[in-house]
């Protein structure tokens, strides 16, 4: 696939196929909350590691049958069975170690003191540059470097910075739609209120 043909200028990841335009256009940079949500992304991320996100995307719904809609609780539950059983699946990425993160980290989730969402949106910046390009746009930040370290100290596999950067983007912790892009409804800081959009620019 080309270009879309709406006229909509777009971030320049997200043209090359139409999973990735609706992906770009309905989810990637909308607040997102939910345990059970952000389990889901975190664990998604953590397949895409090394992988094409495109890949993950077409294989979601496969995904979210594979590991019971990813409900922590009943994936903290599963035994060596429905390890075998997600390593025969053809729907999923059959990489062991990251289906043993994904487990470990739903009984992770479930030993949380604080509820997932809660404990992930405590990263999110205040404020966030927005990119005027897809070039300015980081790989890490201060804050998902800080992230990560919460989680790996927590039990979770497979949350290095750029993973949970990724996530940062993905569940809009931080906007990084660049300035040209129909998505920024301003070219200045997004400003961020836990879960909440605004944005300003700065004079």
């Amino acid at each position: 696939m080309g270009e879309p043909t709406d006229g909509r200028v777009r971030c320049a990841w997200a043209t090359s196929a139409p999973d990735y335009v609706a992906y770009h256009d309905e989810e990637w940079g909308v607040p997102l909350r939910g345990v059970q949500a952000m389990f889901e992304r975190i664990s998604l991320e953590a397949f895409q590691s090394g992988l094409s996100w495109l890949t993950i995307l077409r294989k979601r719904e496969a995904f979210r049958a594979a590991f019971a809609g990813f409900d922590p609780v009943k994936v903290a539950a599963f035994d060596d069975a429905d390890r075998e059983r997600l390593l025969a699946d053809r729907g999923i990425v059959r990489n062991r170690l990251k289906i043993d993160a994904t487990i470990a980290n739903a009984r992770a989730v479930v030993a949380l003191d604080t509820p997932l969402d809660d404990l992930l949106w405590s990263f999110a910046p205040d404020t966030h540059r927005r990119p005027a390009t897809l070039a300015d746009v980081p790989a890490t930040s201060p804050e998902s470097v800080a992230m990560a370290k919460a989680l790996k100290k927590r039990g979770f596999r497979f949350v290095g910075p750029t993973t949970c950067y990724a996530l940062m983007q993905a569940t809009g912790m931080v906007d990084d739609h660049v300035s040209a892009c129909w998505r920024a409804q301003d070219p200045g800081d997004v400003v961020r209120s836990r879960g909440r959009t605004s944005e300003t620019t700065r004079r």
